[in-house]
């Protein structure tokens, strides 16, 4: 009894020895080298229940650990909330508008300048839907002069010019053409949709050009040369270099140096400018103009260093040139104020002989001549009912005629390395140009030429060549150039 009494007693003492220990271990914090908030110890019969830590605040003279969680979590919200994305607001264009009534809609056609022209159906498709406003004639008052003197032309206004002339509608179009797509006033419908037809026109203008001169100044070379030397004349590249020649910088980058814009931010302007320039003066002055602004104006070089192709192999030309190529390289001035004789045969003599060399004519009168030549005739529609002062003037051009459309079914799957591939080639390369500028207005000349010989072509292939014949026979290009050639092309549209 004794002893278990003083168990007792011991036990009681063991505990009130203790119970100090843990009050003074309560009143001591720990702190952690990853946080530096003190960490709280409670004794067990104090100990709160459900406690919820819900917000930490820490004093704004305090800065956060690096390595601190809190500071992650808070750079990362005000990430967040600066990278949020914004709603997207739909554009003007595709809200909806309460239609116009007839009086308003029919104002509007009848006041439109595209209807102001009848002579001249291309110049009017290219003109402003609608009347130009007080902005744009403030561009043109205070910019055309410039314009107008760094390409050499006259500074009266063209408006004073008479209705049967199209060249009335040269400042107009002028404006229109600098008005590429980073300027301000793009915004403007009318603008736009102007600009973006002069371009469009003018692309097909200019490598049309450039494709008959080369046709005709080098005589003996395959189109794969000259297209190098259009795309070192007229490339993305150099076209930098031919408006800065021009003086023509400042009215493209009014805010900015040209030399200090990149690659990206200058050549899609300039070259927007560029090709609706010619396209302007193309529709106001014909083709003759867009040679002389090309080699005086802008400077052009057709021998320069940077535009020369590249060497190659090419076998030797065994026919004869015609007279007037035979040792001499024409200028751009004798292509642009040549002028067909009286009695001649085609519509562009000169350009069908450099595509068509006289020494072809020993390749007449073999089967394809006699088998074939009638159903392409025939189904083209030649030849044309012509009354010549000469009759032997007409059994000329239906010899040559004939002679040219052989030429086009002598594809290079079946004359690998002789000369009618070389002419092929030729009428190819001009028919593509021709091509693309008909069928981007409304001619169908390429249209009806790519259409019509289908049949017969199909039945005259041979079946190894099938891929071959469809990829450019049938693409219209060899049948378009001849349609220009023959100077036939209203009578396909």
């Amino acid at each position: 009894m004794l002893q278990s009494f003083n168990s007792t007693n011991s036990s009681m003492e063991l505990s009130s020895s203790l119970t100090p220990f843990s009050k003074k271990l309560s009143d001591i914090s720990f702190s952690s080298s990853l946080s530096p908030f003190p960490l709280q110890l409670y004794p067990q019969t104090s100990k709160p229940k459900n406690l919820r830590v819900l917000a930490v605040a820490v004093g704004p003279s305090q800065e956060l650990p690096r390595n601190s969680p809190q500071r992650l979590l808070k750079e990362l919200a005000h990430r967040k909330k600066a990278t949020a994305p914004r709603k997207k607001v739909p554009p003007k264009r595709f809200i909806l508008k309460p239609p116009l009534d007839d009086k308003k809609l029919t104002e509007r056609f009848l006041n439109s300048p595209q209807l102001s022209l009848k002579q001249f159906p291309l110049l009017s498709s290219c003109l402003p839907s609608s009347k130009l406003n007080t902005a744009d004639n403030t561009w043109i008052d205070e910019y055309l002069l410039e314009a107008k003197q760094a390409l050499g032309y006259p500074l009266e206004k063209s408006d004073e010019l008479g209705d049967d002339n199209p060249a009335k509608q040269f400042d107009t179009l002028l404006y229109l053409a600098f008005q590429h797509p980073s300027c301000d006033r793009t915004n403007a419908r009318h603008v736009r949709s102007a600009h973006s037809r002069l371009w469009f026109l003018g692309q097909y203008v200019l490598e049309l050009a450039l494709a008959e001169f080369f046709l005709q100044r080098y005589p003996r070379e395959s189109p794969g040369p000259m297209r190098e030397r259009v795309f070192g004349l007229i490339g993305k590249r150099n076209l930098p270099n031919w408006i800065k020649a021009a003086s023509l910088q400042n009215l493209i980058f009014p805010y900015d140096d040209m030399d200090k814009l990149i690659r990206k931010d200058r050549e899609p302007p300039v070259k927007s400018v560029f090709w609706a320039l010619f396209g302007a003066i193309y529709l106001c002055f014909g083709m003759p103009e867009v040679y002389h602004v090309l080699f005086e104006v802008f400077g052009m070089e057709p021998e320069a260093e940077d535009c020369q192709p590249r060497l190659r192999r090419q076998l030797e030309d065994v026919d004869y040139v015609s007279v007037e190529f035979e040792g001499n390289k024409l200028s751009w001035q004798d292509v642009a104020t040549y002028k067909p004789p009286q009695d001649a045969l085609f519509a562009h003599p000169r350009l069908f002989r450099a595509c068509v060399p006289p020494g072809m004519h020993r390749f007449r009168g073999n089967i394809w001549d006699y088998d074939s030549k009638p159903q392409v005739m025939q189904i083209l529609g030649y030849p044309l009912a012509v009354n010549d002062r000469i009759p032997e003037i007409t059994e000329a051009r239906n010899i040559e005629l004939g002679l040219g459309l052989q030429l086009c079914f002598m594809h290079p799957s079946k004359y690998k390395f002789e000369h009618p591939r070389f002419c092929f080639e030729r009428l190819e390369y001009v028919g593509q140009k021709i091509q693309s500028l008909g069928s981007g207005y409304g001619g169908e000349v390429a249209d009806e030429a790519s259409r019509r010989p289908w049949k017969m072509a199909t039945r005259e292939a041979s079946p190894c060549s099938y891929e071959q014949v469809l990829r450019e026979v049938f693409a219209g290009k060899v049948y378009a150039s001849f349609y220009h050639l023959l100077g036939a092309s209203s009578r396909c549209v």
